[in-house]
């Protein structure tokens, strides 16, 4: 069982920092989708790409993963770059 640990992105609707300090760990795909040959939708039997658990550390997903034997790779977060600019400086 393959998993990933990471911290839930900031959406591109959002401009504040609502639930982006959790950790998210969710399993990776053991099978590839197939269309479906009555409706054509995308599906799978695995019924693991369905489960995201959340937890308020790394350190935390981490230890689950390891209680359960679960081998997951934790994946970190980029560093946030801010560019200061005051408004007076568009007119330079």
């Amino acid at each position: 069982m393959q998993a990933r640990i990471y911290k839930r992105p900031q959406s591109a609707m959002q401009s504040g920092k609502a639930n982006t300090n959790e950790w998210v760990l969710d399993f990776t795909p053991s099978e590839a989708k197939k269309p479906d040959p009555l409706m054509g939708w995308a599906g799978s039997g695995d019924t693991r790409q369905q489960v995201q658990l959340t937890f308020p550390s790394s350190d935390a997903a981490k230890a689950y993963a390891d209680k359960y034997g679960i081998a997951a790779r934790i994946h970190a977060a980029p560093a946030k770059k801010l560019k200061i600019q005051a408004y007076a400086d568009n007119f330079k």
